[in-house]
């Protein structure tokens, strides 16, 4: 059974960083076409922050986090990452963690916590 769980949020100051953790149970990252960052915030619309390709390892960033955040993974350890660095209060949301299969199949961590507050 396929498993997500986010790990890393919690409350920073603004300009502050954190990084969120995503290990990744019960498939390997070669079933995977891509592993994605995602936040919503409360009343808004799930959005995407970053996007890593299995395949090459391309990298992709909302404009509103490009040059802040950073996605990474160890393929050893099932897990992504994201580093967020500058952190304003905009940011504060939950983030999850998202798996999309090379067969357009979708899968959903359970999100954790980020909150930017002084």
């Amino acid at each position: 059974q396929v498993q997500l769980v986010e790990s890393g949020g919690g409350l920073v100051q603004p300009g502050g960083s954190l990084r969120l953790s995503c290990e990744a149970s019960g498939f390997t990252f070669s079933s995977s076409y891509a592993m994605s960052w995602y936040r919503q915030a409360p009343g808004k619309e799930r959005e995407l922050v970053a996007r890593l390709i299995t395949d090459g390892g391309s990298t992709n960033y909302a404009d509103f986090v490009k040059g802040r955040f950073t996605i990474s993974r160890d393929n050893a350890k099932n897990t992504v990452y994201l580093q967020m660095n500058s952190l304003k209060p905009e940011d504060t949301a939950v983030y999850y963690c998202n798996l999309l299969t090379t067969w357009r199949r979708a899968y959903w961590g359970q999100g954790t916590q980020v909150t930017v507050s002084s």
